[in-house]
């Protein structure tokens, strides 16, 4: 049986860089796979996509879970890759944004992607929008095929009170401590996005502390800017925020 030295074992765990993406409420990693899958394709690094408590399955698995087994879970999925890789990135979305500028007030990681970060909640003017569409597509008999109106739909109808609570709790919780933000930092925020509002993108970037951030808005995306008409941008300008 052929094995290494420690000596070795460690060199080649030092040069390696991680990558860590985390999901938003209700949602799923599925939220964040294209950009990893395209950063899996482009580079050698090690990305990885954990699933927080109650995620990933039926809605009615959020029944009974608390804030903090989310910011648990993605904390020990960071600590984990920390030990593995010298140098990691942090990507959170949504929910998993406020998560992950937490995280980065606490950890080594190099630098910060916040996605649709929902340091506010709900875009009511976006919204409206959307459900004047909606409405529009009831009129003409097409609800059925409206993408917007099959994936909200059951989110609302099926997620527990108490999850949306818990929700609402972490954003308090975790807000304040976002000024404390100091490393390298890209916000991206999608114009037409009927979830969390333009403003929370700027108030981020008025907010964190860190000298070298940046602000990108998409003109065609809705909340999940990585399946958005604007992906292919997005995607470019992760990748060159994290390799420059």
């Amino acid at each position: 049986m052929v094995t290494e030295s420690p000596n070795k074992l460690t060199i080649k765990v030092r040069f390696m860089i991680g990558c860590l993406c985390i999901h938003g409420f209700t949602g799923g990693p599925y939220e964040v796979e294209p950009l990893a899958n395209f950063l899996r394709e482009n580079t050698n690094w090690l990305v990885e996509l954990p699933t927080l408590p109650g995620h990933g399955g039926g809605l009615e698995l959020l029944r009974g879970i608390s804030y903090q087994e989310w910011i648990q879970e993605a904390e020990q999925a960071l600590q984990n890759l920390l030990n593995k890789c010298s140098t990691v990135f942090l990507v959170g979305f949504s929910m998993g944004g406020v998560i992950s500028g937490y995280l980065a007030t606490k950890y080594p990681i190099e630098k910060l992607i916040l996605l649709s970060a929902a340091a506010y909640y709900v875009n009511p003017k976006q919204l409206l929008q959307d459900i004047k569409e909606m409405a529009s597509d009831g009129i003409r008999g097409t609800l059925s095929d409206n993408e917007l109106f099959q994936r909200y739909r059951k989110k609302i109808i099926e997620t527990p009170f108490t999850a949306t609570f818990q929700f609402q709790r972490l954003v308090k919780q975790l807000k304040p401590t976002l000024s404390e933000i100091k490393v390298p930092t890209l916000i991206v925020q999608g114009e037409l996005d009927g979830i969390v509002p333009k403003k929370s993108a700027s108030y981020l970037y008025n907010t964190i502390s860190s000298k070298e951030r940046e602000l990108m808005y998409l003109p065609k995306s809705k909340h999940l800017v990585c399946h958005g008409r604007d992906k292919e941008e997005l995607f470019k300008a992760v990748e060159r925020f994290l390799i420059k």
